[in-house]
Parts: structure tokens; C-alpha cells; sequence
């Protein structure tokens, strides 16, 4: 065959593979648009702005401690219980893009290309462990998300890798039916998906073991303090310093 056809094919064929790539990606770029429109609608929905008088409700003795401080923000968990009926509570870090809706879910797949709504998305929803009690009673609670290559859902937690953004995010908020929460954050770790699964570091029972790993192997030092009786949550994304990376960032609940 003539080298200039030849030469002319390899060519043709290298441009309609990037054309192919291109229309791929924009397509895939289509896709991740379209779930945060979803997440922003929502976001407008359900949340409401009020101010907190703090010092009023300690006067009547309410149990609210000055040094707990949580941002002005509500949740009308009737618009967002229409919306899903699995909604669980609404997960907020100032300064980041994690403000988002979590799932209670019954499973480890639906969530993971389900939006809130049902509609099938790749960026999924944040949703907690199907063993976990709904109302984030038990000692620990694990709350999984993806981690966007355009860092939305769990893709700024790879943050915590450095203690600079940990100094400057050092909590996140955590808005439930029963009541809200400052997360003290606590440990952030590498570990292996086998590994997780090994240890079942998932499970409550378990809590120790995985509060130890994590003390081991943390990526920033923190000032908050466990106690047997506090509450915790981790929460779960891939991450890509080895084959089934995972990162986790584990906090304590601060009613």
C-alpha cells in the first residue's frame, strides 16, 4: 500500500479518536454538571438561615455549650424527606463543597450512581453504612462517597493529607431530625479496601481496633479528645496511592 494512504489512515483514524474521546468526555462532563444542578436545587430547598441565640438558651438552661459553635444553617427535613425518604441528615463543611444530603441505605451499590431523587448520576449520594442505626445512635457511624476527579461529593477530603487544611477545617456540621452536631475531627488515614473489609472496621464492635489503626497511621494531629461514650463517624472515599486506596476521616459528634 502506498505510504501516503497509509500515513493518510493512521491519521484519520488518530482523529477520530480524538474526536471519539472528546465527545466522550463531554459527555461524561454533561453527566457531572447535570448531578450538582441537582445538588445545588436541593440545597436551596431544604436549607434555612436562622440565628442562634446561644446565650439565652444557656440562661434557661438549656444544654448548648458556649465553645460549640454551629453555623446558622437549617435543615426542613418535610421538604427533604418528599424529596427522599431515605435522607438521613445533611453533612456541612465551611470553606469546602461538601454540603450535601445523606442516605440511609439499604445496600452498598444504589447510592453509588443514585442521586437523592433516584436519578441516576455518577456522582451518586453520600450514604451510611446499611448496618448502621438511622439516627447515627450507634458508637460508630460510617458514611461512604465518591471522590470527583472535580473534587465535589467526598473529593476534597483527600485535603486532610496535609495538616495545613486540617488547621483550617478542623470541623465539619452534621443536621438530623433529632438534633445537630459539630464533628470533632479526630484521625484522617490510608488504608486498603481488603484490609477495611478484613478488620470489618465498619462494625461498631470494632470501633477500637479502628480508632487505634487510625491513631497510627493519621495524616494530621488533632486537639480533640475521645471518650467511651462519644459517638463517631468516619467517612469513607477512594483514594489513589495504591490499588483500592481508601481514605477515611474520622470525627466526634458534638451535640
Amino acid at each position: 500500500m502506498n505510504k501516503k494512504i497509509i500515513a493518510f489512515l493512521v491519521l484519520l483514524s488518530a482523529v477520530g479518536t480524538m474526536i471519539y474521546s472528546g465527545s466522550y468526555l463531554m459527555a461524561a462532563e454533561k453527566v457531572y454538571q447535570e448531578g450538582n444542578a441537582v445538588y445545588e436545587d436541593l440545597s436551596s430547598r431544604v436549607k434555612e438561615y436562622t440565628t442562634v441565640d446561644t446565650t439565652a438558651a444557656q440562661e434557661n438552661m438549656i444544654d448548648i455549650p458556649a465553645k460549640v459553635y454551629i453555623p446558622d444553617i437549617g435543615i426542613n427535613f418535610d421538604i427533604l424527606k418528599t424529596i427522599s425518604k431515605d435522607a438521613a441528615a445533611w453533612l456541612y463543611c465551611e470553606g469546602t463543597v461538601i454540603d450535601y444530603p445523606v442516605m440511609k441505605a439499604d445496600d452498598y451499590a444504589y447510592y453509588l450512581n443514585h442521586l437523592p431523587d433516584g436519578t441516576y448520576n455518577v456522582n451518586g449520594s453520600l450514604f451510611t453504612d446499611y448496618n448502621n442505626a438511622p439516627d447515627f445512635s450507634d458508637p460508630l457511624t460510617v458514611i461512604y462517597g465518591h471522590h470527583m476527579k472535580s473534587g465535589s461529593m467526598f473529593g476534597s477530603l483527600k485535603g486532610y493529607k496535609e495538616q495545613k487544611y486540617f488547621d483550617e477545617h478542623p470541623y465539619m456540621y452534621l443536621y438530623t431530625e433529632q438534633g445537630n452536631y459539630r464533628i470533632d475531627l479526630l484521625y484522617g488515614c490510608l488504608i486498603g479496601a481488603g484490609q477495611w473489609r478484613e478488620r470489618a472496621f465498619m462494625y461498631k464492635e470494632n470501633l477500637d481496633a479502628l480508632l487505634a489503626y487510625a491513631a497510627q497511621n493519621t495524616t494530621f494531629e488533632s486537639n480533640a479528645v475521645y471518650s467511651e461514650t462519644d459517638k463517631v463517624i468516619a467517612m469513607s472515599t477512594c483514594s489513589y496511592e495504591f490499588e483500592d486506596a481508601r481514605y477515611v476521616v474520622i470525627g466526634i459528634l458534638r451535640k
